[in-house]
């Protein structure tokens, strides 16, 4: 399978019209983590609840604004050609 059918392919799956609305879907991913993340850090330092009973959820967190930041990379480079 092509990248380009790939892309096509996980396009649809995300509903994004283009590869420009795919990014910006992507980009809505990478806040919501990047936000998530700040407010489970607030939790723990505000005593609510341990790092521990966190950790599982702030990893997964971590993958997913890893996920979404690099398929917004790989993305922005195969748009400039």
């Amino acid at each position: 399978m092509s990248r380009s059918l790939r892309l096509e392919e996980s396009s649809w799956h995300y509903g994004a019209k283009s590869k420009a609305d795919l990014i910006a879907k992507l980009s809505i991913v990478e806040e919501e983590a990047d936000e998530t993340l700040y407010w489970l850090e607030l939790v723990i330092e505000s005593g609510l609840m341990t790092a521990e009973k966190l950790k599982s959820l702030m990893q997964e967190a971590n993958e997913i604004l890893a996920m979404s930041v690099a398929s917004i990379k790989t993305l922005r480079e195969k748009y400039k050609s």
